[in-house]
């Protein structure tokens, strides 16, 4: 898994529109881009798409280092260790210390905006 990287910008994502079950169903669906004959509208829309999924996996990313960190918080009575988490979120411990790490600075950053 990458390092957690943050970037100071924040991409606007295009809308991810939810599938019905059917369609989901079919391995060649994807987002109706199959359906979509233009070259240049099929490029835009699969460029949107592309940037919504990578501005929503840097946001699961920063919630992932969120919740590492709270639950390895020594404040807690239930704290896990990094090996305990490494293994929930089926990560290295290394990387589970480096995602704790990321997510205490986001709250430190949280704490001073407040």
């Amino acid at each position: 898994m990458a390092e957690p990287e943050r970037t100071g910008r924040r991409l606007r994502p295009a809308p991810l529109l939810f599938e019905p079950a059917e369609a989901t169903a079919d391995p060649e669906h994807f987002f109706d881009l199959e359906s979509i004959e233009d070259p240049r509208e099929l490029l835009a829309r699969a460029t949107e798409l592309t940037l919504a999924f990578r501005a929503a996996q840097e946001r699961a990313v920063e919630f992932q280092a969120l919740a590492a960190a709270q639950l390895a918080d020594p404040r807690r009575f239930d704290r896990l260790s990094p090996d305990a988490i490494a293994a929930q979120a089926e990560w290295t411990e290394d990387y589970a210390r480096r995602m704790i790490e990321f997510g205490e600075s986001l709250q430190r950053g949280r704490a001073d905006l407040t």
